[in-house]
C-alpha cells in the first residue's frame, strides 16, 4: 500500500468516527495553588464538537483519494 491509500483510509475512518460520535471530550487538569504540602487542583472537562460537514467531507475526500490512488497503480 502506498501512502496515498493509507491517508485515504485514515480520512474515511476519521470521517465515519466523526459522524458516529459527533465529538469528543477530554479532562484538562490545572493546578491553582500549592500551599506547603497541600496541592489544590481543578479538573475541567472540555468538549469538542465535530461538525457534520467535516465528517462528510473527510469521507468524500478519502473516497476520492482512494479511487484516484487505485487508478494510478
Amino acid at each position: 500500500m502506498n501512502s496515498v491509500k493509507i491517508a485515504a483510509i485514515a480520512l474515511i475512518i476519521a470521517g465515519v468516527l466523526a459522524l458516529a460520535y459527533g465529538g469528543f471530550s477530554y479532562t484538562k487538569e490545572t493546578h491553582q495553588a500549592t500551599l506547603g504540602p497541600i496541592k489544590l487542583s481543578v479538573e475541567e472537562k472540555q468538549t469538542v464538537n465535530v461538525p457534520i460537514w467535516a465528517g462528510v467531507g473527510a469521507v468524500v475526500i478519502g473516497g476520492v483519494l482512494l479511487l484516484l490512488g487505485s487508478k494510478k497503480d
